[in-house]
């Protein structure tokens, strides 16, 4: 290149480079302030609904599948996600964030503001000896909360350790053509084979202890109608 030309080149390539929108590479303190906030306020808005009473039946204690989704579900639905997404929305445009880097925030948040069981379900012990493993309990399990605790059957069997969960897709009736996701487990047994219930719908056939799960990180929120759409 010739050399007058090259240092005719540099000024405007370097003020091109320099108007052109930048994006943060990792995420400050001060967004992670930002979204904490925000994050607090979906909790708070879900915390509306608890505690809730858990109560039990059967030989095992295991504590009722109708009482956890009747508490759960609707405590998800007390949460204004419109209203969060379009701030945490603001929060991304004004510091110029890139999505993925957004979204890892947000979902840290969402991870370390996650409530124990204890503050989700109002429990006697001596009235409750498992907290049951049903759909609804599982949908908002924090990562690798509940690991390695020991799964009961609803007689009372001791079957293996809890190993995780995992999402599959359910197809509707006959005459419905959608599908849904829902959430089942993985326990490893006696022998320390990897083992998944033949049961799609959970219930209360399964279950943990409470005294060992309560302090536990129990109900996380979902991210999926916080993530910026673009």
């Amino acid at each position: 290149m010739n050399t007058t030309l090259k240092y005719v080149l540099l000024p405007i390539i370097f003020a091109t480079c320099s108007a052109l929108p930048s994006f943060s590479q990792g995420a400050s303190e001060e967004v992670r302030k930002k979204v904490n906030v925000v994050i607090a306020k979906a909790y708070e808005e879900a915390s509306a609904q608890f505690p809730c009473k858990l109560k039990a039946s059967g030989k095992a204690k295991m504590g009722n599948w109708k009482d956890v989704e009747n508490c759960v579900n609707p405590a998800h639905d007390l949460v204004n996600w419109k209203n969060h997404a379009l701030e945490l929305q603001k929060i991304r445009d004004t510091e110029r964030y890139q999505r993925e880097d957004m979204i890892a925030v947000i979902e840290a948040a969402l991870s370390e503001q996650a409530l124990p069981y204890e503050k989700v379900f109002l429990v006697k012990s001596k009235n409750v000896a498992l907290l049951p493993l049903s759909n609804s309990l599982l949908k908002f399990l924090p990562e690798n909360s509940l690991a390695g605790l020991p799964v009961y059957s609803t007689d009372g069997e001791h079957l293996g350790s809890f190993s995780g969960v995992y999402p599959y897709e359910r197809i509707g009736g006959l005459e419905v053509i959608s599908s849904y996701r829902m959430m089942n487990f993985q326990y490893t047994d006696l022998h320390g084979e990897n083992k998944t219930p033949a049961e799609k719908f959970l219930l209360d056939l399964y279950g943990v202890p409470w005294e060992d799960a309560k302090s536990q990180s129990g109900f996380r929120l979902p991210s999926d109608r916080l993530i910026p759409s673009r």
